[in-house]
């Protein structure tokens, strides 16, 4: 339902209903945006002659300072933590978690309870916002995202705000306008009292209510600026040019009396900039969910410039500053939210029913929908984000992420505009679509007055297209049989999949670069031209990820020699909104640590991948392994597939932090279409390519649920399994270190004891130094070992009794209690397993083969399951799988789909599922679709067909062709 919005400015007043009312409001403590936006609800609801009773951990004079009646009521109380904050900037995801209080939801299942009515006044829930968290803190903390939702069930319905998030929760919804705290004072009322005249520029540094207690240098500014700096400590001394505004400064006034703004995005920042029309100069918040939305919302009417935090912090102001005078703010909806808001309230209050939407149920589950790509950060390819989500009528919501098939600049461009110095297409289209999008960039002008994506523009001004660019692509891939044994040694079987990233690389010399604007100024203020890398990330648009990174490489450098991985990793995770770019940018740093490649020119790079993030199938290797094969190709550097691939595991291990093995990386660089990559993982020996047989299929399924390698389940499960390899090891050299008869079991009558207890020996000798998990073969570990492995230990046990667990990539917790008897049972039998496999792979062709290769599938799924890295979703397509397959059918010729098991790291991501190669199979991977859907609401990617990895497809030098 729609209220018809008002025309006028916020200044209308509520007419009071024949009775009294009394209105309880309960409003998070978390930063001022929530406290002023429900201060213009209140004053309304007070105008009206309505007591309200506030209950908050906001500053009083937020509400006493606009409201002076006795019909005002505040409880100071700290309903919940919100998102905890380390600073201005970066919430603690963790300790969000730790510290949630459903308090302010529980108000909506508390009132049900009463028999009171209740709504939400918002434009984002806290289910949205803690369920990226439980991605990074582990599944554990689920329970919390569904409790919050329920209780918002019980609320009568939400009044949403512009620039809203995924609510599904919610069962009815009525949209209001803006809600905008009015103006007092004018512009010039303003300067007047500040004693600013009116020509002069003047920026609000406007942090919220976190004073962020930076040191700001007079230099940051331009030439005869002022700027106005809220929340600034008590002791904290400014440059002249900075004007210190008192604690409770009506910002408002402020606002509207300043030229643009800088700070970080809110609903109450950003609902007055576009009101009274202020340029935004923005910085990203680490891990806002919100942010996305308004952010859209604001480069939709034209009023938000991005600053990189690194400029930020450093000074560089001024491209920023001048870039947003020039904009023209064009917001002109209504701003009378809170008057609307206010009217709701009253007539609910008094009985009346406001009738649901027909489509209300469409749009719960469009809104599920659309949260699923919001925890996915997928690149917008699954299914269609409807046009519903996208702008509608006077409200913004969020726009469809661009794939690089969108990026045709015109129905013109073709990529025949290129022509093909070096390389082959190999007929692949995606390749000719990445082409084509890149002549699309050619001839598009960013000056274009038509809307486009900040990506897009930047983009479009980042190639010389005079100049050669170097085309290199990665394929993803689907882990048929091995998983998370790689990194114990064992043999695996990997796919190369039809979907990958294309990376484009140009070298230019310093001087002669095509560079951003907030770039030149930086190289202008440290004196002259130097090697930087410009990157553009396509798909950022439903992420919280910047689409653009930029750097200096003399970063990398400490003094003649590379920085430490350690200072490197340190450099990336300043920014998390930035920490992609270590995909891309670590390759560079690890070809100059580990081969000795000094990079004198400038490079540029773009980045485009159709592999969907988070889907368990390499997104992250497909990146790594065609951004280094891009700038090798450009360099000339003659690097083999295998080393090549060792060196992007260098990147996701040392560089991005992620305790991934190396077979992800092998399989996009060496891997072939159509077969199966057989490598032994110790470290990455390919074994062979293994033919397909004609009459065997695997299909990708995507739970819908996120992966990351970087997660705490994954990296907990590999720190259970090098425990347990300790353990094992210092078990065989005790039992070398006993009296030799003591470890020789009981012989058969007709072995010799001498021959046994020189073989028994070696035995034990190498096994008390195995390097490798996968090299004990089942039964040793079932005789020998097994029965004095624990289910579970704590960090601080393990370091007392074993000192160290011998791994890299990973640190033990002291305080964490890890999982060892199932992460050190999985990889010995998933190494026995994948070479079953492969050996039944060339066996007959027989329905016992098919069912004995499920079997094994089936066996590596639940043995992922017993580590505590299963999921719900993943369970529900392995399980379809099995009631698909086991169904009696009056069809002919018996099952068609024999197996499937979870895929990768594991904890959601996508099930491979192993079957016939018939049309009948095929139209069973679409019911498990089509069922999976009806129980979820999630439609499953399917993931199907094959192609070249890295190493068979070479790479592209292009040129464009001239006029």
């Amino acid at each position: 339902m729609r209220v018809r919005d008002g025309d006028g400015d916020g200044g209308g007043e509520v007419t009071a209903p024949p009775q009294h009312l009394v209105f309880a409001y309960y409003i998070t403590g978390h930063g001022f945006g929530h406290a002023t936006r429900a201060l213009e609800v209140v004053r309304h609801l007070v105008a009206a002659g309505h007591d309200v009773h506030v209950v908050t951990a906001a500053p009083e004079f937020v509400f006493t300072t606009e409201i002076s009646s006795p019909c005002l009521h505040i409880r100071k109380v700290l309903l919940d933590c919100g998102a905890v904050q380390a600073d201005a900037l970066t919430v603690d995801r963790l300790a969000s978690l730790e510290k949630v209080s459903d308090v302010v939801p529980v108000a909506c299942r508390a009132a049900a309870d009463a028999g009171i009515r209740s709504v939400c006044v918002t434009n984002f829930s806290w289910d949205f916002i803690y369920a990226e968290y439980v991605v990074a803190a582990g599944n554990h903390h689920r329970s919390i995202v569904w409790q919050i939702a329920e209780d918002y069930s019980h609320c009568e319905f939400l009044l949403r705000l512009p620039g809203y998030c995924p609510m599904p929760a919610f069962r009815d919804v009525i949209d209001v306008p803006l809600v905008v705290r009015r103006l007092h004072k004018s512009r010039s009322e303003v300067r007047k009292e500040l004693g600013i005249a009116d020509a002069i520029k003047v920026v609000i540094f406007n942090f919220g209510g976190q004073p962020a207690g930076w040191e700001l240098k007079r230099e940051w500014l331009p030439d005869g600026w002022l700027c106005l700096v809220c929340g600034a400590s008590d002791t904290q001394e400014l440059p002249p040019n900075f004007i210190k505004l008192a604690k409770d400064a009506y910002t408002p006034d402020l606002m509207a009396a300043s030229d643009c703004m800088l700070g970080k995005i809110g609903y109450g920042t950003v609902s007055e900039a576009l009101a009274y029309k202020l340029p935004f100069v923005f910085v990203r918040r680490d891990y806002f969910n919100e942010e996305p939305f308004l952010r859209n919302m604001l480069e939709h009417y034209q009023c938000g410039i991005e600053m990189i935090r690194r400029d930020l912090l450093t000074g560089h102001w001024k491209p920023y500053l001048l870039r947003a005078i020039t904009l023209q703010p064009c917001y002109d909806g209504p701003i009378n939210g809170g008057e609307v808001a206010a009217h709701i309230l009253q007539d609910t209050a008094v009985g009346k029913k406001y009738i649901s939407g027909k489509l209300s149920g469409a749009r719960r589950l469009r809104d599920a929908i659309v949260l699923g790509y919001q925890l996915q950060r997928a690149p917008g390819r699954d299914v269609g984000i409807p046009d519903w989500y996208s702008l509608s009528e006077k409200e913004t919501g969020v726009r469809q992420a661009l794939t690089y098939h969108d990026f045709n600049g015109s129905a013109e461009s073709s990529f025949e505009d290129f022509e093909i110095l070096h390389g082959d297409m190999q007929g692949l289209t995606d390749t000719m679509s990445f082409l084509k999008s890149l002549s699309g960039l050619a001839g598009n002008d960013p000056r274009s007055p038509e809307k486009q994506t900040r990506e897009r523009t930047a983009a479009s001004v980042l190639f010389d297209w005079e100049e050669e660019i170097y085309v290199a692509r990665a394929p993803g891939r689907l882990d048929v049989m091995g998983g998370i044994a790689d990194y114990s040694g064992s043999l695996v079987l990997q796919m190369p999949i039809r979907e990958a990233c294309h990376v484009a690389v140009q070298r230019s010399d310093p001087s002669k670069q095509k560079q951003w604007k907030h770039t030149q100024a930086r190289q202008l203020a440290n004196g002259g031209a130097v090697p930087v890398l410009q990157i553009v990330s396509f798909g950022s648009e439903l992420s919280n990820r910047a689409p653009t990174f930029d750097m200096d490489l003399s970063d990398f450098m400490d003094g003649d020699k590379p920085i430490s991985y350690d200072k490197a990793k340190e450099y990336f995770s300043l920014d998390p909104s930035q920490k992609w770019a270590a995909y891309v940018a670590g390759t560079i740093f690890v070809l100059m640590t580990e081969l000795g490649v000094r990079f004198t020119d400038s490079m540029s790079i773009l980045v485009s991948s159709s592999v969907p993030e988070g889907k368990g199938v390499s997104s992250s290797a497909s990146v790594e392994v065609a951004s280094m094969s891009a700038i090798a190709a450009a360099y000339g550097l003659n690097i083999a597939p295998r080393d090549l691939a060792l060196l992007c595991q260098k990147v996701e291990n040392r560089v991005v932090g992620a305790p991934c093995g190396v077979m992800d990386q092998m399989a996009s660089a060496c891997g072939e279409a159509n077969k199966l990559l057989a490598m032994v993982c110790q470290p990455a020996e390919v074994k062979e390519l293994v033919n397909i047989p004609t009459h065997i299929r695997f299909w990708g399924l995507d739970s819908g649920i996120r992966h990351s390698v970087g997660g705490t389940d994954y990296g907990s499960v590999r720190v259970g399994t090098y425990m347990g390899r300790k353990m094992i090891k210092c078990a065989a050299s005790d039992l070398l270190s006993e009296s030799l008869p003591s470890c020789v079991p009981t012989l058969s009558g007709d072995t010799n004891p001498e021959e046994y207890e020189e073989h028994g020996v070696d035995l034990l000798k190498s096994e008390a130094s195995m390097e490798y998990l996968c090299n004990l073969p089942p039964h040793r570990y079932e005789a020998v070992y097994a029965k004095n492995i624990p289910e579970v230990i704590t960090g601080d046990a393990f370091l007392e009794k074993y000192g160290d667990h011998n791994d890299v990539v990973t640190q033990v917790d002291p305080k964490r209690s890890y999982c060892v008897k199932a992460p050190t049972r999985h990889p010995i039998y998933e190494n026995f397993r994948v070479e079953a496999f492969k050996s039944l792979l060339t066996a007959a062709k027989t329905d016992g083969q098919l069912s004995a290769l499920g079997e094994l599938t089936y066996q590596c799924h639940y043995s992922y399951n017993a580590c505590g890295l299963g999921s719900d979703g993943t369970d529900r397509l392995v399980n379809l799988v099995q009631e698909i397959q086991h169904r009696k059918t009056s069809r002919a010729g018996g099952p068609s789909l024999f197996g499937a098991k979870i895929t990768g790291g594991g904890s959601g991501g996508s099930v491979c599922v192993i079957g016939k190669n018939c049309l009948r199979s095929s139209e069973e991977i679409l019911e498990i679709q089509r069922r999976y859907k009806a129980a979820t609401g999630y439609l499953p990617i399917v993931f199907e067909g094959s192609s070249p990895g890295a190493g068979k497809f070479g790479y592209l030098k292009i040129r464009r062709r001239s006029a």
